[in-house]
């Protein structure tokens, strides 16, 4: 990922409105750096060229015939890609300095019928300012023990319900049956009738206990997450003590801050879950693309990113999908500095192929599936072996009807969900 010369923090905003970009592309420079309504004492010359924000550019797009907020206007509204740089010296490597500036106000600005910030170039400054992933795609791998396939991995459902000995036992299936990864659904944290501690103490003798027998760990990753740092962080240390390597976090409920507090503290794969996302970006006029909010928690230090996949249950778009596949894989500063791209949301095999193809036949990936595996109609085990069928199928080119004919699991899996019921 290009990142920008070592002076500035460049933001690309797409503007829309119904009156002169060029006016509201300058108001964005001002209002967010030097500049208010007003001529400002103190407001120098050489002020400005010390710290205020500039626009290097503007790229117009087609216009839309309607505003994608009420804009009290007609239109046609006008559209264009807006450069602004930001001088290093006015915000540094802060991130809470950054989003403050170069983000959070310009939503507020008046005379915008659409403002979506979508795409942010970084100076090398940002280079070793914040930790990144402990672990990455390579500690993922050598923790799981899976290499030249994808990582697969499993969801405990249902999400909320299940008592320590019932969840308990499906692991046991699971684990059994040789998946990779396991992971608490995000739902699921410490609450009454399932404390994170009795989860551990029911789960991890299982996990061990295939590992003394294969020499191969299923990582499970834990609800860790919490409003409270600290108790985030005694939560951390129960798994660690028992011998757990993984973490699912609420990155958005939680904050940088927390986060940033994790990780410097971590021993633990953190296991990025962005339930909240949605609110930031499902508007296409409105809030940002994911490229430029996924280097936020790539900065932080997240080691695995859920990005959602093709054919996903929710709202996102198989191309949406393929750009953020893209983006968390191309490096920020460093080739080692990528999460691994987590392929979930209503994953089944039977989006084996298409994922193969659409991610550049890449098999760097946790492939995660919760019903999809735990629903197979042969029970989670078949499930297991059905979802690594549709990759082997998917890498050797063998449509998976073709596979199927001598992998029973597979044919199962594909009767059952082949109407793209497989959440």
């Amino acid at each position: 990922m290009h990142q920008s010369s070592k002076d500035v923090i460049r933001l690309t905003y797409r503007i829309e409105t119904a009156g002169s970009i060029e006016k509201l592309a300058a108001k964005i420079a001002s209002d967010q750096s030097t500049g208010t309504f007003i001529d400002l004492p103190g407001e120098t010359e050489e002020l400005k060229n010390r710290v205020a924000a500039r626009v290097a550019d503007i790229r117009p797009l087609e216009p839309f015939p309607a505003p994608s907020i009420p804009a009290g206007e007609s239109g046609p509204f006008k559209r264009a890609d807006v450069d602004i740089d930001f001088p290093f010296d006015a915000i540094g490597t802060d991130l809470a300095a950054l989003t403050t500036i170069a983000i959070g106000g310009v939503y507020a600005i008046r005379g915008f019928s659409g403002i979506r910030v979508v795409d942010m170039h970084l100076p090398e400054a940002f280079r070793g300012a914040y930790p990144g992933p402990q672990f990455g795609v390579a500690g993922s791998r050598r923790l799981t023990g899976v290499s030249g396939r994808p990582i697969i991995g499993t969801i405990v459902k249902p999400a909320l319900g299940l008592r320590p000995h019932e969840t308990a036992e499906l692991v046991r299936d699971v684990v059994d049956a040789g998946v990779d990864f396991v992971k608490d659904d995000e739902k699921l944290m410490s609450p009454a009738y399932s404390p994170l501690a009795e989860r551990v103490k029911a789960i991890m003798p299982i996990i061990l206990e295939r590992e003394q027998k294969t020499g191969r760990k299923c990582m499970y990753a834990w609800g860790i997450s919490a409003a409270d740092p600290d108790e985030m962080m005694r939560n951390h240390d129960l798994v660690v003590k028992a011998g757990g390597n993984c973490a699912v976090i609420n990155i958005n409920s939680i904050g940088m801050g927390a986060m940033l507090f994790l990780r410097k503290r971590s021993g633990l794969v953190l296991h990025a879950h962005r339930n909240g996302w949605d609110i930031l970006t499902r508007h296409p006029g409105l809030g940002m693309d994911f490229k430029v909010y996924q280097q936020f928690w790539r900065l932080l230090g997240i080691d695995q990113f859920q990005i959602n996949g093709i054919g996903a249950k929710y709202w996102e778009p198989d191309e949406s999908f393929v750009a953020s596949f893209k983006a968390v894989t191309s490096p920020l500063f460093a080739e080692d500095d990528c999460p691994l791209p987590v392929v979930c949301s209503g994953q089944w095999g039977g989006q084996a192929p298409e994922t193969y193809r659409r991610t550049g036949r890449s098999q760097d990936l946790l492939y995660l599936c919760g019903g999809g595996i735990v629903s197979h109609p042969g029970g989670p085990a078949a499930g297991v072996r059905a979802v690594t069928q549709a990759w082997e199928a998917a890498v050797a080119g063998i449509p998976l009807e073709i596979y199927a004919k001598d992998h029973p699991d597979l044919a199962q899996s594909l009767a059952k969900f082949a109407d793209g019921k497989g959440a």
